[in-house]
């Protein structure tokens, strides 16, 4: 385990109540919950720093509110709420590293059926 330090702060009594409140919901000690909110603080603010695109698409409204019970589910099961963009970039990720790391022999076929040139299949 890496060594531990103690930090010792003054906030504002509202924030206070509202810290400990989430920390009480995710059932972790304090320490622990101010930890992992400082660590994703700073992985958020390190990929903020690079260079974003952004993808847009329309999907079936069942769809769309089938994700939606899916993280209040979550949210429920986990206490933590997890947003339809961290959601959707975790399954293409997952998805990404399961092809890169099937094996890659011969020509590829598209979701369309026909052969992909170096591996982009067209899209219309």
């Amino acid at each position: 385990m890496e060594p531990q330090k103690n930090l010792c702060v003054h906030i504002p009594l509202s924030l206070h109540a509202r810290v400990r409140e989430e920390q009480e919901r995710s059932g972790q000690p304090l320490s622990a919950y101010i930890t992992e909110l400082l660590t994703e603080y700073y992985r958020r603010s390190e990929k903020s720093m690079e260079y974003t695109k952004t993808l847009a698409f329309q999907i079936p409204e069942e769809l769309f509110y089938r994700i939606k019970d899916h993280l209040a589910r979550e949210k429920e099961r986990t206490g933590k709420k997890l947003s339809q963009r961290d959601f959707v970039l975790g399954l293409i990720e997952r998805a990404l590293e399961e092809a890169e790391a099937a094996p890659q022999d011969g020509p590829q076929e598209g979701a369309d059926g026909q052969e992909e040139v170096d591996g982009d299949a067209d899209l219309v």
